[in-house]
């Protein structure tokens, strides 16, 4: 995944360019190097400026969550949260400007609010369409077409540990699962008191 950051060149003026984010497999998150510019706390009046700005924002937002697994945000706790708050340079972004990152996401397919207020939202670092892709190539990789799983199997069984979609919450693994079953290649079932999905 490539983010977009500032970067300060050899006169020492800065400018947007672009870097490799870390993987998730990193032991601890490597911010970039913009987290450490205090204009990056403030959005741009100029439009594409601030364009490219949001889009860093985004990324670094993503970024910071698929790392730490986090699915739910709340607007008002996320100004203390060391995403959007670097308490070294003593620089936090403004609560309508994290409005403002998160209806970006929305915008991109990321987001979904979970309140007509826009104050909780629910973060998918990868789409559904793309965690759906993840889960059907391990079912194919594994030999299970044609299988039933539950949804525990699924995200929480002894087989699917070690891959990127174990853990991973309910809500979206059926979204995901729902993506799949639109493409024809899964069918979500009821078993007994719960969920399963049997693959094509």
């Amino acid at each position: 995944m490539v983010g977009i950051i500032w970067r300060r060149d050899t006169s020492g003026s800065c400018r947007l360019g672009k870097v490799e984010l870390q993987s998730i497999s990193a032991m601890s998150f490597e911010w970039p190097w913009q987290y450490n510019f205090p204009p990056f706390f403030t959005l741009q009046p100029n439009v594409d400026t601030r364009q490219k700005q949001l889009a860093a924002w985004c990324s670094l937002a993503l970024a910071y969550c698929r790392h730490h697994k986090l699915y739910t945000l709340d607007v008002m706790e996320s100004q203390e949260s060391p995403v959007f708050n670097n308490k070294k340079i003593e620089r936090k972004l403004s609560t309508e400007a994290i409005q403002v990152v998160f209806e970006e996401l929305r915008k991109k397919g990321n987001l979904d609010w979970l309140d007509k207020n826009k104050s909780r939202c629910l973060v998918m670092w990868r789409r559904p369409e793309e965690w759906g892709k993840l889960i059907y190539q391990w079912v194919s990789k594994v030999g299970m077409i044609n299988s039933v799983f539950t949804l525990y199997e699924l995200s929480n069984g002894d087989d699917t540990e070690g891959e990127e979609f174990h853990g991973l919450e309910e809500w979206i693994l059926l979204r995901s699962l729902q993506a799949l079953q639109t493409d024809g290649k899964a069918e979500l079932i009821t078993m007994d008191d719960s969920k399963g999905v049997k693959f094509f």
